[in-house]
């Protein structure tokens, strides 16, 4: 950080292994946004990282044990750039910063939180949430097929929406095809009227909903009445060549291996794909057949492919979900070693 962005003040032992360190800062506005409403900002740092902060003027004073102290500091010196810089902070991004630093000290929350990728229709920004995040919309970037694995709430389907969304309006390509495969195809949905699309529309919800929290919903009816956005199940793709098309395949997991196959080889000139699972929650009636896992055993290493793997610690949905999570694993760990 600049010096004439703010000065450190010496560190003063308080008792036992806890220290206090004061950090002074120039500008006072950028200090009152670090510090939230009513300290709600300052109460996600003093959880993330067992400290005490307290605000006087534009001085933050930190009081913790030394490791969590320079954590501290490094992750207020990183908003109050990051402010600077012209970001809107809010609570959620200050836990996913504090997540990005306990990971990565060495993180700089600029080259994540500014990388925008899509300014939706409502001005809000799209970029990434954490240094999983950065990798996976860089990877998307640079490869034509990329993996993106792990649990749901990490952001794999929206931020790949976005990246589409980005391409589209760049006119890298000329046009997105999201796809999802219709695990319940069969049985359960026979009995429901209407054609295999209708059948199979509630599974693709939350494509639609990511296109419509990005662009006006007039604009992506237009999109989709030009035929430039196609929404499908994954059994429409046989037979075809994409070319020069952004496809998401979504819910991988639930292929088979040979839908996966089959999707692979649909990719043509000019197209890049991106395909999103979780191998924790496969439908299938026998999981070890699905098409996600060969995948990952048979694809990795090959140039242009690109495998990203987020885990737990990536969720970036209410930051109570991530609590949720944790709950349930204790409560279902002693099952398991029973």
């Amino acid at each position: 950080m600049k010096q004439d962005f703010f000065n450190l003040e010496k560190v003063e032992e308080v008792k036992g292994n806890l220290h206090t360190k004061e950090l002074v800062f120039e500008d006072y506005p950028i200090v009152r946004a670090i510090y939230g409403e009513k300290g709600s900002h300052f109460k996600i740092l003093e959880d993330a990282f067992r400290v005490k902060l307290y605000l006087k003027g534009n001085h933050i004073i930190i009081t913790g044990e030394d490791t969590d102290l320079e954590l501290t500091e490094k992750t207020l010196e990183e908003l109050y750039d990051l402010i600077k810089a012209g970001y809107n902070l809010y609570p959620s991004d200050v836990e996913y910063a504090s997540r990005v630093i306990l990971e990565n000290p060495k993180a700089k929350l600029r080259e994540i939180f500014l990388d925008t990728i899509l300014i939706t229709s409502g001005r809000k920004v799209v970029s990434p949430k954490g240094i999983t995040q950065k990798k996976y919309i860089e990877a998307i970037r640079k490869s034509e097929i990329v993996f993106g694995i792990g649990p749901a709430g990490t952001g794999k389907t929206y931020l790949a929406v976005a990246m589409a969304v980005s391409f589209l309006m760049r006119g890298e390509v000329n046009r997105l095809i999201l796809v999802r495969p219709a695990v319940e195809a069969g049985e359960k949905l026979g009995f429901l009227p209407g054609d295999l699309v209708e059948k199979v529309n509630p599974y693709l919800r939350p494509l639609y909903d990511a296109l419509y929290d990005m662009l006006s919903f007039d604009r992506v009816v237009k999109l989709f009445q030009k035929g430039v956005i196609e929404i499908a199940p994954l059994a429409f793709m046989r037979g075809r060549t994409l070319n020069e098309a952004f496809i998401i395949l979504d819910e991988a997991q639930n292929t088979t291996t040979e839908q996966m196959k089959m999707f692979l080889t649909r990719i043509g000139q000019g197209s890049r794909a991106v395909i999103t699972g979780d191998v924790t929650q496969i439908d299938l009636p026998d999981p070890k057949k699905s098409g996600l896992l060969e995948a990952i055993e048979i694809l990795e290493g090959i140039q242009g492919i690109t495998f990203v793997y987020f885990t737990k610690k990536d969720v970036v949905r209410h930051p109570i979900v991530q609590k949720i999570i944790d709950a349930y694993e204790r409560k279902e760990k002693p099952r398991n070693e029973v």
